[in-house]
């Protein structure tokens, strides 16, 4: 599989953001969890392709761009659907499933299909679970950052209690993830991009 350059996924984010300050959040967000991740996959001793997890974290939020409204607002009420319409995104553009998956796949700890049922979620009904180490990384090294407003930096400890509200098997979810992949140093990318922690 050929993988996408940096400046030919920038160009990507580029065509779908509908504003520079839609692309600043968003594209900045993904550099942000590609550095996070990559600092994670320099640490774990488990066989990963480094440049899968780069580009991966640098597509995982495409679909956002589709949740922004006319007045340039992101509709929260309907933020869940954002890996989903990031896998539509990257599937339009005639990318693999392997990397479209980045995108449907990294909501929280994993999404299952009795969550999309139960939650109701507005979602379709499926299993949207990072299965491969690369995917892993990238879910686990997005929990590192928000795109809220403005911008903030979490620690692990402050994702583990933000998680309880969806119930014990998430917590013991992202526990996993913490256990295999270990947490990164936020200090240097703090620095960098000015966004406080949390």
């Amino acid at each position: 599989m050929i993988l996408p350059t940096v400046d030919e996924i920038r160009a990507l984010h580029e065509r779908y953001a509908p504003s520079d300050e839609a692309l600043d959040l968003v594209f900045t967000h993904c550099e942000i969890v590609s550095g996070i991740a990559e600092q994670l996959v320099a640490q774990t001793d488990l066989p990963v392709d480094a440049d899968l997890v780069r580009v991966g974290a640098l597509l995982h939020d495409i679909g956002v761009y589709r949740l922004y409204d006319q007045a340039g607002h992101i509709d929260h009420r309907n933020y869940i659907r954002h890996g989903v319409l990031g896998h539509e995104i990257l599937h339009e553009e005639g990318f693999p499933e392997r990397l479209r998956r980045f995108c449907s796949c990294h909501t929280g700890v994993g999404l299952t299909r009795h969550d999309v049922r139960n939650q109701g979620l507005g979602i379709p009904e499926a299993d949207y679970l990072a299965e491969t180490v690369e995917e892993q990384l990238v879910m686990y090294a997005d929990k590192f950052h928000s795109k809220t407003n403005p911008p903030t930096f979490l620690t692990a400890d402050t994702y583990a209690a933000r998680v309880e509200k969806f119930g014990e098997d998430k917590v013991q979810a992202f526990g996993l993830l913490r256990a295999r992949f270990g947490e990164p140093d936020l200090t240097s990318v703090r620095v960098r991009y000015g966004h406080a922690q949390v």
